[in-house]
């Protein structure tokens, strides 16, 4: 459970390193992220290599005891570089080139820049892989910030040519899963094909989907080429890469397996400002705290890309530039999100960034300092925290090892699918749909239940959980299949599960498709909603609406929910189950909670605002509303904070 912040020593007078080192010393800082765009500083010409300024901070930190995440500095490429290999930039959508004059100006598959950041990042590792002062790497920085993923560049259509012909073996197979016949639309080889855009209406969604997995596995690949490299020449430094809020356009498991830790960029304000996931009700509710799942959410989601393994590479210290609207956090704010991350298992929370830039695009982008290099107030919040963090340990009687080593893991699992959410993405029927938005709104009623939830891969093992929920798992591959035929669980399979197959068509079974095995039902048609249209559902296990799925089931399963027309919602007996809408807040808790108690789990209905997680026998309280609370959880004594919390206020309990 340590401190960390991102420093860019490029950016200030070497006079001021060292006073750097030693604040950082006194807040309680241990981790230090420098680096990940510093290329035109360490090459400012092609061969002209400037290492001193990095050797010299590199020694200030270590001197003051503290540990260094380099960044490989790939994400920001020179304009030398640029110059010389205007292939390897981008295009969008509609053809046009993505210029250099910001950052993550590149596309994956280009082979040209592969190559160069190659010889950049082999040069690094050379040069620092054996200091004392380098305890990890960051490959890049956040891929895909700012919609990088899908490219339509030359290089991206060579790379999708060489991945369809690796997949389908002839043309002949790919015309078939593709159903190509479709508006006469049949190849006669792979160099026929071209990529999914500029077409006069929409492109055939089994190619666009072919072409999502494709960029996704550019991007594996292009990480790869880093670990790679980083494995030979820095053994036994943890490799690690910064991942991104409610971002889907690639694979995070398939890139997390190459790694030894996930970490991810929490800026909560910025996100409840900007998605439409939340309404207006809830953007002023909590414009100050943020969405009380939203962190918790990408913290289960990237500890279980990371193989248990989590990190906070960047945490917001205060207001950032980049959101329709930057309001600046509560008091106590930054302290709640730090605890909140620590409760689900992170190891590290580092701070974006130590001092605020006063040029550049994030002038107005909050750091732990003031561009005059006084103290912000989350300064002062971080240094509680690393008193805190001590205080507890000692109250548990643990060591530091002993405190990180509580285990993080929850009873109830939800799976989580990239390919799921691309398929639904494609195709979501209603724009009122999205799987990702789905996903969340389950989790946050599983959470507001007082349960704790692990977010899982579609190939996850699943023994340890008694409650496993499929929001909307569109296709179900023969493992999973295998699997969930074994688990000894409880089963909840969501609207849309097994509606699709590999290559984006229709089973012939018609969905829930493979599963119907467990779950002996057929969709015969959807109703795809509109906001405005929530029809009334009624049952045995509760009452309330339906909104933006419906769909209508023939089945003989016992009916739990059912609409107005007796048509079954909620179905199931033993310990499966099969939910076909997307259901409201109030009837999704109930449901949920009905389900926790098949499973013999205990719940608890929080007071609003306020959320709970446990690790091992310690109890995390969080209030993220703007009003007092009173809570305290059966038979558990106070070790840290208060049984009254004020708004965004933590306190920490031990099981009796």
């Amino acid at each position: 459970m340590k401190l960390g912040v991102c420093y860019y020593p490029e950016h200030w007078p070497k006079t001021r390193w060292r006073e750097d080192a030693e604040h950082m010393q006194r807040i309680g800082i241990e981790y230090v992220r420098i680096g990940e765009f510093s290329w035109s500083t360490i090459e400012p010409t092609p061969g002209e290599l400037h290492w001193e300024w990095l050797d010299e901070s590199l020694e200030i930190l270590h001197s003051h005891g503290l540990k260094v995440i380099l960044g490989t500095p790939t994400a920001t490429p020179p304009k030398w570089l640029v110059d010389r290999h205007p292939s390897m930039l981008a295009k969008d959508e509609q053809g046009r080139v993505r210029n250099f004059g910001s950052r993550r100006h590149y596309t994956f598959a280009s082979l040209e820049y592969r190559e160069e950041c190659r010889r950049i990042v082999t040069m690094m590792a050379e040069r620092y892989g054996q200091h004392p002062a380098v305890a990890s790497w960051q490959t890049d920085n956040e891929f895909g910030c700012h919609d990088t993923i899908l490219s339509y560049a030359d290089a991206d259509l060579a790379a999708f040519r060489v991945w369809l012909a690796e997949k389908y073996g002839t043309i002949e197979a790919l015309n078939t899963a593709w159903g190509n016949v479709f508006w006469s639309m049949d190849y006669r080889s792979f160099d026929e094909i071209e990529l999914p855009n500029l077409t006069v209406t929409e492109a055939n969604p089994s190619h666009r989907l072919d072409f999502q997995r494709c960029c996704s596995d550019q991007v594996v690949a292009f990480n790869k080429l880093q670990v790679d490299i980083l494995r030979e020449h820095s053994a036994g430094r943890d490799l690690v890469h910064n991942y991104m809020g409610f971002f889907t356009a690639f694979d995070h498991h398939k890139v997390g397996q190459d790694l030894d830790v996930a970490s991810w960029d929490t800026y909560p304000l910025g996100f409840l400002d900007q998605e439409a996931i939340y309404t207006q009700e809830e953007k002023h509710q909590y414009l100050r705290v943020g969405h009380p799942d939203f962190g918790a959410f990408h913290h289960d989601l990237y500890r279980g890309c990371g193989k248990g393994r989590l990190w906070i590479m960047e945490q917001q210290p205060g207001p950032v530039n980049w959101a329709p609207h930057n309001p600046t956090p509560a008091d106590g704010a930054v302290r709640l999100w730090t605890w909140e991350a620590f409760s689900h298992g992170a190891e590290l929370v580092s701070y974006f960034r130590w001092r605020q830039a006063p040029f550049g695009q994030e002038q107005m982008h909050a750091g732990l300092l003031r561009p005059d290099a006084e103290e912000a107030e989350a300064a002062k919040e971080a240094t509680l925290v690393a008193n805190e963090v001590k205080a507890l340990a000692e109250k548990l009687g643990l060591d530091a090892d002993e405190l990180m080593s509580l285990p993080s893991a929850g009873k109830v699992a939800l799976m989580f699918d990239y390919d799921a959410c691309w398929s639904l993405d494609i195709q979501p029927q209603s724009r009122a749909y999205r799987y990702l938005f789905w996903c969340y709104r389950v989790y946050e009623a599983l959470r507001e239940i007082g349960l704790s939830v692990d977010i899982i891969p579609s190939d996850g093992p699943l023994d340890a959980y008694e409650l496993l929920v499929l929001p909307a798992q569109a296709h179900i591959t023969p493992q999973l299949q295998e699997r969930l035929n074994a688990y000894q669980g409880v089963l909840l399979a969501g609207p849309r599960t097994g509606s699709k197959t590999d290559s984006y068509q229709i089973p012939d079974n018609l969905a829930p498709g493979p599963l119907a095995e467990l779950l002996p039902l057929t969709v015969e048609r959807v109703d795809a909603l509109p906001e405005h249209t929530q029809p009334a559902v009624s049952g045995r296990w509760g009452a309330g609406s339906v909104k933006h799925w419906h769909e209508q089931i023939k089945t003989d399963l016992p009916c739990l929910l059912s609409d107005r027309g007796g048509n079954p919602v909620l179905m199931g007996e033993g310990r499966h189950f099969y939910l076909g809408s997307c259901l409201d807040n109030s009837l999704l808790k109930a449901s949920l909670a009905k389900l926790a108690d098949v499973a013999s789990l205990p719940t608890c209905y929080l007071p609003e605002g306020v959320r709970i997680r446990e690790r091992g026998n310690v109890i995390f309280v969080f209030n993220y509303s703007s009003q007092s609370v009173v809570f305290e959880p059966d038979n558990a004594e106070l070790v840290l904070g208060n049984r009254t919390l004020n708004g965004a206020d933590v306190s920490i309990w031990k099981k009796k």
